[in-house]
């Protein structure tokens, strides 16, 4: 399938997702990068993403970084906050800002899984069924408030977004790459809403939530915004095979053993909370570890450190863990838990013996 043209053919996938990660060495923070595609053309294209970004969503500086980080680390986002904050805007300026293919669905509970991933149809001239793709055959896909969206048709997500596939009708078809899930989400209004399964919420690498600007910010905004909107004015500046390269380099960055054994030192402590029903699974740590890569690369370094997974501890972990009756009823919270859990976990000393503080 063209990457840039989701109305493509698409060829049946066969064989293992490429792509696999080959372990370094054990000793130390860092080590030489592998990749070909180098630190300082990594950084200019990450900033020019960024500033493009920052152009239109005004004040919001830590949710674009992080949805950037999401896509290096081949991860998808749900952006859960109240209307009008510019969770749309956000997930449409970042594609905006990549030359490649987008799609938007608008979730309604009366949307069908065949209206995401596509449907068969026989075609009487040839005497056969032939496969028209969904929306979901590009390589940004924005979902406009998933919740309201039906079970069954949510469930459709579930191999597109963790196989990066998608079978219909006996037939499996690859998806794009670059491949990304932009999903919005109101958590206040729940009228007619189908909350999201654990399941598919576990998909997500992390959940962003926008928060209003600051004073200045929405001033800027209302001055900005008036006349006509920044978006028009936003054009690509990376295209779909500098995100591959870039998202490469992300997969060559180093962690070593002791940040690998903290990884796991947190997600086991969300396991044993007495508080918790439901702690962090393993592919919430590997998800982690793998955005952690991501934020390690966008702040110049080619290995990971502790402070990469505590930062990003709350965004991936938090949306996955469930409280149980008592710890909801006195008014905690995942994000308060995680948070008091980081501060009794030992953080690893780096190789020179110094403990890292976050």
């Amino acid at each position: 399938m063209d990457a840039r043209n989701p109305a493509a053919a698409a060829a049946p996938y066969a064989g293992d997702t490429p792509g696999t990660e080959v372990p370094g060495p054990a000793a130390g923070w860092s080590r030489a990068a592998g990749t070909g595609y180098s630190a300082d053309a990594f950084h200019t294209a990450a900033s020019n993403i960024l500033a493009a970004v920052n152009t239109v969503i005004d004040g919001k500086e830590e949710a674009a970084s992080l949805v950037l980080t999401v896509l290096l680390a081949q991860g998808h986002v749900l952006l859960e906050d109240v209307p009008g904050v510019g969770k749309t805007l956000l997930a449409k300026t970042l594609a905006r800002t990549i030359d490649c293919s987008v799609t938007r669905i608008q979730f309604t509970p009366d949307l069908l899984p065949s209206d995401v991933t596509g449907v068969s149809i026989y075609n009487q001239d040839a005497h056969r069924f032939e496969f028209r793709q969904g929306p979901i055959f590009a390589n940004i896909v924005i979902g406009d408030e998933i919740n309201r969206a039906s079970a069954k048709t949510q469930s459709a997500l579930l191999e597109c977004m963790e196989e990066r596939q998608v079978t219909v009708d006996g037939g499996t078809y690859r998806l794009a790459e670059p491949f990304m899930v932009v999903a919005t989400q109101n958590p206040i209004e729940m009228e007619g809403t189908y909350p999201l399964p654990e399941a598919q919420r576990d998909r997500f690498m992390a959940r962003i939530s926008m928060g209003y600007p600051d004073t200045r910010s929405e001033i800027e905004m209302l001055e900005s915004h008036q006349s006509t909107s920044p978006l028009d004015a936003v054009s690509a500046v990376v295209d779909v095979g500098e995100v591959a390269a870039m998202t490469a380099r992300v997969r060559d960055i180093f962690v070593s053993s002791a940040v690998k054994e903290y990884t796991v030192a947190i997600g086991q402590a969300t396991r044993e909370h007495p508080h918790l029903r439901l702690g962090a699974s393993p592919r919430a740590l590997l998800q982690l570890l793998r955005a952690a890569k991501a934020r390690a690369a966008l702040a110049g370094r080619d290995f990971v450190l502790p402070d990469d997974i505590s930062s990003l501890a709350d965004p991936v972990l938090a949306h996955r863990i469930i409280l149980d009756r008592k710890a909801t009823s006195s008014g905690d919270t995942p994000s308060g838990l995680l948070s008091h859990l980081l501060a009794r976990i030992p953080v690893p000393r780096s190789p020179a013996g110094e403990r890292l503080r976050r």
